[in-house]
């Protein structure tokens, strides 16, 4: 059952990276505290939304019970998260589509809550996280009508999400500088560091 707070919101979780910082290792596969990193992820966001996606060019057997349905990039070689979002705006059947990086298992409710919020006070553009002077366009939402923006702007040669949001007339959504729940576990060593178990996935 969706989450009645975040009505006409598809939810897109991205692990359709090569995993070059992991060894080529699928990252949302790797094990954090015994569990794939994409479980923590679908366990927040599952409740959420009617319509869950998730972005992988690989291992789409061992994802498939992670969502409602799967999306690949259409261009070949990893071309980059963009290409992922590209594709869940094709497909996503809601008014917005929030996009989520598949490496940030410490994501909460509260803030996937307060990106919709955001999102709301100005629903024909998008809305983007951002802390200090960083931008993070994998924590966003996107309109579905923007997708016919979003394709000019990547047959234009865009390849930055952050970019191509800003572009779009992106709203921030600022939060503190030091969030925990935006760390991101992309390398062996931070995983480490972070308490890793279990080993990796293919």
């Amino acid at each position: 059952m969706s989450d009645p707070e975040l009505p006409s919101c598809s939810i897109l979780l991205l692990a359709g990276g090569r995993g070059r910082r992991m060894g080529g290792h699928d990252k949302g596969l790797i094990k954090w505290q015994g569990r794939p990193l994409i479980a923590w992820l679908r366990d927040v966001a599952r409740p959420m939304t009617d319509e869950l996606l998730l972005s992988c060019n690989r291992n789409q057997s061992l994802y498939a019970d992670y969502a409602d349905r799967l999306v690949s990039d259409t261009d070949a070689g990893y071309p980059g998260p963009l290409a992922g979002i590209r594709a869940g705006l094709a497909l996503a059947h809601n008014r917005w589509m929030m996009v989520l990086p598949c490496d940030t298992p410490m994501v909460d409710r509260a803030l996937l809550h307060s990106l919709y919020r955001t999102a709301i006070e100005a629903p024909e553009r998008p809305v983007m996280l951002r802390h200090g002077e960083q931008w993070e366009p994998l924590f966003s939402i996107i309109p579905i009508e923007l997708l016919s923006q979003v394709d000019a702007l990547w047959l234009a040669g865009e390849r930055s999400p952050k970019n191509l949001l800003l572009q779009l007339g992106a709203r921030e959504l600022r939060v503190a500088d030091d969030d925990s729940r935006l760390i991101n576990l992309n390398t062996p060593q931070l995983l480490a560091m972070a308490g890793v178990t279990g080993g990796t996935s293919p």
